[in-house]
């Protein structure tokens, strides 16, 4: 089998309960730290960040797994379950099942703070950091959000504000609505794919339980979340990537790269929340270019 042929398989995690993991690439005798990729949501999946295989080689593995319930992983009935601490020791156990020894994460979104997480854990191998689209106080983002949803337009708000008044989440105008905000700062494409449609809409109990109905109904157990006083203690090379159009805007990005002293920052024009979307070719540019000078301070 070709190295850049995927490779999947499905890992214990806890409980009998499985994810699912992908793993291209690597093998050569000079193989460089794999590139873990951690998707958002939560209660996201890999697809989304998928077009990533693209920076996979012989001497460059890339991997991707879906966090418990989510995409082709297990999905128990199980809200007491969706707590960080658990998806911490998670990652830890895809690390261990798939031999990453050596590794660079990614993390979108959600994913980031994951990856914050994990790396207070101070875990050995790990070389270098991408943080894309993502924050370190759920506080300062939900301000942020806040705000974004008051510079709408005038109509939208409305629509926001009466439906959210009359518990009317459900209703078409309200879905319309958010889908609204979404075009603006989540996806600038015309029109939204329908599978980021459909993920966005579903009511995938891990995100319920974290974040909330909505983007910006902002009621899981993430809400109290901020981690800004504890970034110095990631030495970490750091890689940090937002859009210019991003709900993670500037200002949370500056808390990201003021604490990380070893960051650089990467604001791309033109771009909300998924720039590997919205401008894959230069997204990839920037990630092989930072992976390649990881792999060069070896």
């Amino acid at each position: 089998m070709s190295p850049l042929q995927p490779r999947e398989t499905s890992i214990e995690v806890e409980d009998g309960f499985r994810v699912w993991a992908m793993e291209l690439g690597g093998g050569s005798v000079d193989d460089r730290p794999a590139l873990l990729v951690l998707h958002g949501g939560p209660g996201g999946t890999h697809e989304y960040l998928s077009n990533l295989a693209a920076l996979a080689s012989e001497s460059q593995r890339v991997v991707f797994y879906d966090q418990l319930g989510c995409g082709k992983s297990d999905q128990p009935d199980d809200p007491g379950r969706w707590k960080i601490p658990r998806f911490v020791q998670e990652l830890a156990t895809v690390r261990k099942v798939l031999h990453l020894e050596e590794v660079i994460i990614l993390g979108q979104s959600w994913g980031g703070m994951l990856a914050i997480e994990y790396l207070l854990t101070k875990p050995e191998g790990v070389r270098g950091l991408i943080l894309s689209n993502s924050l370190s106080s759920a506080p300062i983002f939900a301000s942020e959000l806040l705000r974004l949803k008051n510079e709408l337009p005038t109509p939208i708000k409305t629509a926001l504000k009466q439906n959210e008044s009359n518990g009317t989440l459900d209703s078409e105008a309200y879905k319309k609505a958010v889908e609204a905000f979404y075009s603006r700062h989540i996806l600038r494409m015309d029109p939204l794919p329908e599978q980021l449609l459909e993920a966005l809409n579903s009511e995938n109990q891990v995100y319920q339980v974290m974040w909330g109905s909505n983007e910006f109904n902002f009621t899981g157990n993430l809400k109290d979340w901020d981690r800004s006083k504890d970034l110095s203690r990631i030495e970490l090379p750091t890689l940090i990537i937002s859009g210019e159009f991003d709900e993670s805007t500037p200002l949370v990005n500056e808390a990201l790269q003021k604490g990380l002293k070893n960051s650089e920052w990467i604001l791309m024009p033109g771009c909300s929340h998924l720039p590997n979307l919205e401008n894959p070719e230069a997204y990839l540019q920037h990630i092989r270019l930072f992976l390649h000078r990881i792999s060069k301070s070896q």
